[in-house]
């Protein structure tokens, strides 16, 4: 029978798992002779069982049982014992810190007999009833469901104008019976009154507790696993509420805010610990306990030191001061601004508690990505408007536009901008280039707007369902009527999706500047620059960007890049160049086509030459067009009303003429666009299908490229077909392209991006042909999930993820048990062909720091993201180069 309870004697730091990180913490510090109180812990496992269960595991009530009975006799009084009570705590403590997301209840056993005897042994009958009305309340409301107002109230209507520590023992008495009353009238019965019924309902309470609302809302913004549970920690109480010689506080090592060494925290006097939390009392600076209790303080401040070497890192502690005898409650690695994290890691290297390998594993990509956006100096007196969905954190202002070519023209004579939209498609994209951010009524997080944004390290706020968003009149109408027109100035907060009315002034971030080139200045971007350094020198995997234009690459180049993982051509036909792919689209002929290519293939050249001389010396990963050939041409509603308004005007002609009005060419574009309308595009014509059935597109674009590379001395280009699901569509497409490159004398690497889950399933037939693969997740994840990822966040995705059918969106990272799998599949049978096949990934994933660490764990070789992403991708590499064989520890 598995062992479901330990005591604190039993335990160590390392059993997080087991004990949550509370418990195992609490054993820590029993280990290193720190004063704890004594108590055990019950598993996290035997949380898992019982909400699985419906029900405790077999065994587990003996089990608390004997350890309750080991906790009595080192106490040398029993559970409410009415004479001298032996009080408990029963505390949450998960795996991973969620602070104030699950239940706590102090001083369980006590009851009308107890209360008495405590009174007596502590000489002190108001902190008696103190305790007692505080149980009843936090089990009423923890345990019982009742609403917490109804305590407060009552308190509220007791104090008038006192404060809490006015009230005397007779008020508490009095208010004692109020709360049991309330009890009584809300649940039908009285308040229990057996120590151990109120232990195990609180044991239950907690591990109920795992799946609140609040609980479950904050596991998916941590990505934190929703199978994990939490474990019980039942402590021996000790009392801050007993005078002003007790007290309770809260303490950090470092200044969690900056990481500046010194004294940080909070004490609160004759106070128990959730009085600190609410905030229903002022508390004090710690640094006023010297005066208050100046041993206590001495003593904090060693163990403080103490639990600092112990764990090397920045603590947070929780005391209790007991007539003067201090009490650690609990600690744990403490939660600091992204600032802190880095500027900490760096001091402890300074300070010889950890080595810089340690250091870059103390840091996040995420923390690093925080640290490069902008953000507004300060909102207060500025008007907020509305709040969406934090799609892309940063901070910007601009006038509002809404119309793409409309964010062009004004950035184009050097204002900023806000593109505002209902939702943005790829059409957008040169004015989500041109905005210093994007605002959208609709989407979410994997919306298009929120993933370019992202990519393009552009503020985005999506889903702000509140305004009513009206491009063609040119404005929008947030709650409470107030419009915005066209001009107006609006700001956008990324990190919090607020908008406000008006300017909000925008701070730049130093970090950015620093990976822009700007030397290394203050403490925070030193701090930056040796984390980031010393993670180039560990990491295995290389980091390459998705990059369109020169300009692209050239940003990324300065952050860090090693090459390109891909270039997308499609993007190179949009604006004036769209009417070329439309004369390619109406070509009759094969002379018609023939014509179109060749008006093109300058223009492609062009682009390839950009792209090489920026990356000269580094390879550039090109992709053949991918998507279906309508995308580039007018959409079907819009171009049918056209046409039939404009037939109606010509039969309205007074001459009779007829066929007037809509010229020749808007007529062959609607028969072209009907004729290729799809009803599933993303399964349609596109990638090396379009390649294999429009006859010389695919062979313009190598020849482009053949001639680029000729150009640029030190050019390296890989050539990626696209869509490939079977060997022989790769076999084809790259007989013509070595044919094109041996008679321009150019060397180019030809491979395949691995998208479909068949070329995953045949990888090792693909990889006879294919000189690298490159994994395009983003395909790969809807062909294997079936979803279509343009349409399921606003149909069901909110419903999954509260339901736990996946932990965090799959298109946000890798799924590894589904399309990792897959992943998987396609190395082992790509390199068992090919040993020295190339391996990447292009897709979206490629920045995401979770799927980078699972990148290295099955062997990529690179991963290829937008340039904005690369720093953290850097990191994050040299984060799962240190860490892929260890687990986290501390």
């Amino acid at each position: 029978m598995p062992k479901y309870v330990y005591d604190f004697t039993e335990g160590n730091k390392d059993l997080k798992d087991l004990l949550g990180g509370k418990g195992a913490n609490l054993a820590e510090m029993t280990n290193i002779g720190l004063p704890v109180p004594p108590g055990f812990t019950i598993t996290a496992e035997a949380c898992r069982h019982y909400l699985g269960h419906g029900g405790m595991p077999e065994g587990l009530e003996e089990e608390i049982g004997e350890h309750l009975a080991d906790l009595e006799e080192r106490m040398g009084k029993r559970l409410g014992q009415a004479d001298d009570p032996l009080l408990v705590s029963v505390r949450s403590g998960a795996k991973f810190s969620m602070p104030g997301m699950m239940e706590t209840v102090l001083n369980v056993g006590l009851n009308d007999d107890s209360v008495l005897g405590l009174a007596k042994q502590s000489g002190n009958d108001r902190f008696a009833w103190d305790s007692y009305r505080r149980l009843i309340q936090m089990f009423g409301k923890t345990v019982l469901d009742i609403d917490g107002e109804l305590f407060e109230h009552a308190m509220d209507d007791l104090k008038g104008e006192r404060e809490d520590t006015d009230l005397d023992a007779a008020d508490l008495q009095r208010l004692v019976e109020t709360f049991k009353g309330i009890v009584r009238e809300r649940t039908g019965r009285d308040f229990p009154a057996d120590p151990r019924e109120q232990m195990d309902l609180a044991v239950k309470a907690v591990f109920d507790s795992w799946n609140a609302p609040r609980a479950i809302l904050y596991r998916r913004q941590e990505r934190i696993p929703a199978d994990l549970g939490t474990a019980v920690n039942v402590v021996a109480m000790v009392f801050g509420n007993m005078g002003p010689d007790s007290g309770t506080g809260v303490a950090f090592t470092r200044d969690p805010g900056s990481g500046r060494q010194g004294v940080y925290g909070d004490y609160l006097r004759n106070a128990q610990g959730e009085d600190v939390v609410a905030g229903i009392r002022n508390t004090v600076p710690l640094q006023e306990l010297e005066t208050i209790n100046p041993e206590a303080y001495r003593r904090l401040l060693d163990i403080m030191a103490t639990l600092e070497r112990h764990y090397r890192d920045l603590c947070d502690i929780e005391f209790t001061i007991e007539r003067g005898r201090l009490w650690m409650l609990q600690t744990r690695v403490g939660k600091r601004t992204a600032a802190a994290a880095f500027c900490i890691a760096t001091q402890l290297v300074d300070e010889g508690l950890i080595d810089m390998d340690e250091a870059v594993t103390w840091v996040t990509g995420d923390q690093l990505a925080q640290l490069m956006f902008p953000r507004f100096a300060a909102t207060a007196g500025n008007h907020r408007l509305t709040t969406g969905m934090n799609a892309s954190p940063g901070a910007a202002a601009g006038r509002a536009v809404f119309s793409s070519e409309r964010a062009v023209e004004l950035a184009g004579r050097g204002e900023a901008v806000i593109l505002v939209r209902r939702e943005t498609n790829p059409d957008d994209l040169a004015g989500m280039i041109a905005a210093h951010g994007v605002l959208t009524s609709r989407g979410g997080k994997t919306s298009h707007a929120a993933v370019v944004a992202r990519g393009m390290g552009k503020t985005c706020v999506c889903g702000a369902e509140e305004l009513e968003v009206d491009p063609h009149a040119r404005r929008f109408t947030a709650p409470g009527g107030v419009v915005v027109d066209e001009g107006d100035v609006i700001s956008i907060d990324g990190g919090t999706g607020a908008v406000y009315l008006g300017e909000v002034p925008v701070t730049a971030s130093p970090v950015a500047e620093y990976f822009e080139g700007e030397p290394a200045g203050d403490e925070l971007v030193r701090a930056v620059d040796r984390i980031m350094t010393h993670a180039d020198s560990v990491r295995r995997l290389a980091v390459r960007a998705n990059a369109d234009t020169p300009e692209d690459a050239v940003r990324a180049r300065r952050y860090g890049a090693q090459g390109i993982g891909l270039c997308r051509t499609e993007h190179m036909f949009l604006g004036e160049r769209r009417r070329l792919v439309e004369d390619l689209i109406l070509a009759t002929t094969p002379e018609e086509r023939q014509a179109a290519l060749d008006a093109l293939e300058p223009m492609q050249t062009g682009d390839f030459t950009g792209i090489f001389e920026a990356m000269r010396g580094l390879p550039v990963t090109i992709r053949l067009i991918d998507p279906p050939l309508h995308e580039f041409l007018p959409d079907l509603t819009d171009l049918a009303v056209k046409v039939a308004l404009a037939d109606d005007r010509a039969d309205g002609r007074a001459d009779g003429r007829a066929g007037g009005g809509a010229d020749d060419r808007d007529r062959r574009l609607l028969d072209a666009v009907k004729r290729l309308h799809e009803q599933n595009p993303m399964l349609g014509l596109r990638g090396v299908r379009l390649g294999l059935t429009v006859p010389g597109l695919f062979a313009m674009q190598v020849r482009a490229i053949a001639a680029a590379a000729r150009r640029v001395e030190g050019a390296c280009a890989e050539i990626m077909i696209p869509l490939v699901g079977a060997v022989q569509e790769l076999e084809i497409v790259k007989e013509e392209a070595e044919r094109i490159l041996a008679e321009a004398g150019v060397e180019a690497a030809i491979g395949t991006m691995i998208e479909v889950p068949r070329a995953a399933l045949t990888a090792g037939q693909i990889a006879e042909a294919a000189e690298f693969f490159s994994f395009g997740t983003n395909d790969l994840t809807q062909m294997t999930w079936g979803f279509s990822r343009d349409d399921v966040e606003s149909a069901f995705f909110g419903t999954y993820l509260d339901l736990g059918v996946f932990g965090v969106s799959p298109f946000e990272s890798v799924d590894r048990e589904g399309v990792g799998r897959l992943m998987r599949i396609a190395v082992e049978e790509g390199r068992r062909t090919r040993p020295d096949l190339k391996l990447g990934i292009c897709g979206e994933h490629g920045g995401d720091p979770d799927s980078v660490h699972f990148c290295h764990e099955i062997g990529l070789d690179y991963v290829s993201c937008s340039p904005f992403r690369i720093p953290v991708a850097r990191l994050e590499a040299g984060r799962a180069a240190l860490t892929c064989a260890q687990s986290d520890t501390r």
